[in-house]
């Protein structure tokens, strides 16, 4: 693919930056009709119960109510993204704290609230488990009576009826036994890390407007249009077809935000009311009923020999999905293949659970399962180092993986920089350069490839001369739109300014199937959808304009927005020249699929330095340095602001956040408890780039959405025991978690 530098590379501002600076790009939330109705969600106070009966004749009476909906009205309706478990309203049992049992749609807000505070539900309370240790026992309580007869479960790995775990899956390679045998050490752990919130600010919304003519217009925070809308067909048992959701505005997702959520239930609101109903969370209900990620037990063993060379390495990841697994799409237990980690080891066995739990549900956090499976192997690398005498970044490079060597999954790429990601880091960050008293330096590593999945987008040349790439993939924060306009600026060689982005809904195309924003892989397939398009609209445009020079369209030749003839003497053409002797504007449109390119990843080494109180535990983190394979950068703008931001995150993750519940009720209940990082959180930050080819990508262009927000915590961690001589099993490091580890090394 050509490149032009002054485009491509180029840190231009967000396409969609100035409506959102002013004020008016609109946001779920936003949208509103005069006659819309607003729904509040009645929820269970109970964890595991039985439903006996509910009674909603004193909630009719509030004034200003128009619908009530309930579990026993809608029974056998399910909802999820590919294990249907999910019910839209609960008949017969709940079981979470917060799981949804009847619905109210009113004139105003209070009056749907104080409707729902006078629904009667009576329960019987039946056992709950929280722990996924324990909800794996022979006697633990059964949460799904028949979890393998739910649409779409994988019946052929879970768990008979009457169990626990809902999915297995499982990586390996050589003979895990052999490779132990061979050790002269063996060293095992067991790590844990709580449930995250994603901690996006804008609450989910949604409201649905049912057409005279049937179709259903709706409005979503979702990264996956297509995804989300399928889904909801599914619940409420109508044709996708039917249903119109229209693009608006993500205020971030980090993988929360691509599920039907409560569409089903505004549209049964609705569909009684006869008009449109709008459903809006609060942080509160985001907190304790949505899908953060899921709490983890690992366990890794790894043999080594006294040179330092890996020879075995065993993972277990048990996830605890919660009360339901129907958040995640496809059968993604999640974690295994994120304990493969850019290692060179011979024999490998990983395995990565899902439990039912009764808890919030969970679902997906940027990179998921990476940061449970990264947390627990990097700290586990620092721990063997120790053991060996050995300084930790010299028995990362020992194991690290070569050009063509194999990963611990059988896995080789081509351009491998992860010896060069590694030393970068290690210089940026000193170190080897001295430290004061209770100051530490923590080390981690990992590596992710470019996503890739089936897109769509449409080009269109206006009669003005200017362009427009339409597409159905909104913004979530990605930048996607601008890198969007700045590949059709670069490939139809005009200027930036001439390229404008449209965002539409679902019914503006036949296209029915999209992956969404996620997996690292947004600028991977639009922009190779959009460079595809802009070289078919070349030709098209060509076509027109050998019918105006007269000539074979082999003799076009377009350059810099204008068209010339070969062995014709006549004055080039402007691209207006040429829409308009089409009589129309000229547009083309592109349904692809974008392969994964197995042979190439990114390498990521990430070095944190703390400061430990030793007389109150708090660690305090004073420099954090991230180093990344890259290849072309599109926008550095973006790029750059990614790093920043999931770094962030994940330093937010190792150091205060955790959803804690107290027997499966949440206590961090508001983003005033639920802590994430602000400015005085942020330690210095130093990003190094190593730059490269074999990006996947349009110009060699490799993902990096999910990539900085994966090893912070077992850097942080091993920098805390390098500062003062504890180890951490549990995050985030808080100063109770540092003190009483102190206290105990002490004694």
């Amino acid at each position: 693919m050509a490149k032009n530098s002054s485009i491509i590379g180029a840190g231009v501002g967000r396409v969609e930056g100035v409506e959102k600076v002013n004020g008016s790009a609109v946001y779920g939330a936003d949208v509103h009709f005069a006659d819309a109705l607003w729904g509040k969600i009645l929820r269970s106070p109970y964890p595991h119960a039985r439903i006996k009966s509910i009674d909603v004749s004193k909630a009719w009476k509030v004034p200003g109510v128009k619908a009530i909906v309930t579990g026993k009205d809608e029974p056998e309706r399910y909802q999820g993204k590919s294990i249907r478990d999910i019910p839209v309203l609960c008949w017969d049992k709940v079981r979470f704290v917060g799981d949804r049992v009847a619905a109210v749609a009113a004139e105003d807000k209070d009056a749907a609230e104080e409707a729902c505070s006078l629904i009667d539900v009576e329960y019987e309370e039946l056992p709950a488990v929280f722990d996924v240790l324990d909800a794996i026992k022979a006697d633990a309580p059964v949460i799904h009576d028949n979890a393998p007869g739910y649409d779409g479960a994988p019946k052929e790995i879970m768990a008979p009826a009457g169990g626990n775990i809902v999915n297995k899956l499982t990586f390996g390679k050589g003979d895990i036994e052999k490779g132990f045998a061979e050790a002269d050490l063996v060293l095992e752990h067991t790590f844990r890390m709580p449930i995250h919130h994603q901690g996006y600010l804008e609450p989910q919304s949604f409201l649905v407007k049912i057409e005279a003519d049937g179709i259903v217009n709706c409005w979503a925070s979702t990264k996956g249009p297509f995804g989300t809308r399928g889904q909801f067909a599914k619940s409420v048992g109508i044709p996708g077809s039917q249903i119109r959701l229209q693009a608006v505005h993500v205020g971030a997702d980090f993988g929360g935000k691509s599920g039907a959520g409560e569409l089903p239930i505004c549209y049964f609101l609705a569909k009684q009311a006869k008009r449109p109903v709008k459903i809006v969370l609060t942080h509160s209900e985001e907190l304790t009923a949505m899908n953060p990620d899921h709490y983890t037990v690992l366990k890794v063993k790894t043999g080594v020999k006294c040179d330092g060379r890996m020879t075995a390495r065993y993972l277990q990841a048990i996830h605890g999905t919660g009360a339901y697994a129907g958040m995640k799409p496809g059968r993604a237990s999640i974690g295994g293949a994120g304990g493969a980690t850019p290692y060179k080891i011979a024999n490998s066995y990983m395995e990565a659970l899902q439990v039912y739990t009764n808890t919030v549900p969970c679902g997906f956090w940027r990179a998921p399962g990476a940061i449970q499976a990264v947390f627990a192997t990097e700290s586990h690398m620092d721990m063997i180092a120790k053991e060996l005498k050995m300084d930790p970044a010299k028995f990362r490079m020992i194991n690290l993986v070569g050009e063509g060597e194999e990963n611990s999954l059988g896995k080789s790429w081509i351009g491998v920089k992860a010896k060069e990601t590694l030393k970068a880091a290690l210089d940026a960050a000193g170190w080897k350069s001295p430290k004061r008293p209770n100051v530490g330096r923590g080390v981690a590593m990992y590596e992710r490839g470019t996503g890739a999945g089936k897109v769509w987008v449409n080009l269109t040349a206006e009669a003005d001369g200017t362009f427009t790439v339409f597409t159905v993939a909104g913004d979530q924060g990605t930048g996607l739109q601008t890198v969007l306009c700045q590949t059709v600026s670069n490939e139809m060689q005009v200027p930036y300014e001439n390229v404008r982005c449209k965002i539409g809904n679902t019914a503006d195309v036949s296209y029915s199937v999209d992956v969404g924003f996620g997996g690292s892989r947004s600028t991977n397939i639009n922009s190779a959808a959009a460079y595809q398009a802009s070289a078919e609209l070349r030709k098209k445009l060509s076509a027109h304009a050998a019918a105006k020079f007269g000539c074979a369209e082999d003799q076009v030749v377009y350059k810099s927005g204008k068209f010339s003839a070969t062995g014709v003497k006549a004055k080039a053409l402007t691209l207006i020249d040429v829409v308009k002797a089409a009589g129309a504007p000229v547009a083309v449109s592109v349904e692809t699929e974008v392969p994964r390119k197995g042979s190439s990843t990114s390498f990521i080494a990430q070095v944190a330095e703390v400061e430990v109180d030793r007389e109150t535990g708090q660690v305090k983190l004073t420099k954090f340095v991230t180093a990344h394979d890259v290849g072309t950068i599109i926008n550095p703008l973006g790029h750059q602001g990614q790093i920043d931001g999931e770094a962030i995150m994940a330093i937010g993750s190792g150091l205060m956040e955790e959803l804690t519940h107290d027997q499966g009720k949440v206590t961090t209940t508001n983003l005033g408890e639920y802590k994430i990082p602000n400015i005085q959180d942020i330690p210095k930050l130093k990003t190094i780039l190593v730059k490269g080819k074999n990006g996947p990508g349009p110009y060699e262009a490799k993902g990096i959405g999910e990539h900085a927000n994966v090893t912070p915590p077992a850097a942080i961690c091993n920098a805390v025991a390098d500062a003062c001589g504890v180890r951490l099993f549990d995050v985030p490091v808080t100063a109770e978690r540092v003190l009483g580890a102190l206290r105990a090394l002490k004694a």
